[in-house]
């Protein structure tokens, strides 16, 4: 039975493909410290405002009122923010 011409075609293409060479990326990770940095800024930032609110307001900077919620958000905004570029 004769040979198909598409055959050959179909080696000749297999064979180009496997010799090209693999143009994957690869994909950067984080340091060891990125992790850990995250976390703690979540949980302090949380234990900050559960502070704050506990305690009425006299823990942990009375002097400042209001802004530990500022500073317990920033703190949890941070760590959220470091969340979004974790690989």
């Amino acid at each position: 039975m004769p040979e198909s011409r598409g055959r050959e075609g179909a080696r000749e293409r297999a064979r180009r493909t496997s010799e090209l060479p693999s143009q994957t990326q690869k994909i950067q990770t984080n340091p060891a410290w990125f992790v850990p940095v995250m976390c703690a800024l979540m949980i302090v930032g949380v234990l900050w405002v559960a502070t704050f609110y506990i305690t009425a307001g006299a823990w942990p900077i009375e002097s400042i009122r209001y802004w530990n919620l500022g500073i317990g958000m920033g703190l949890i905004m941070a760590g959220f923010a470091m969340a979004t570029q974790w690989r």
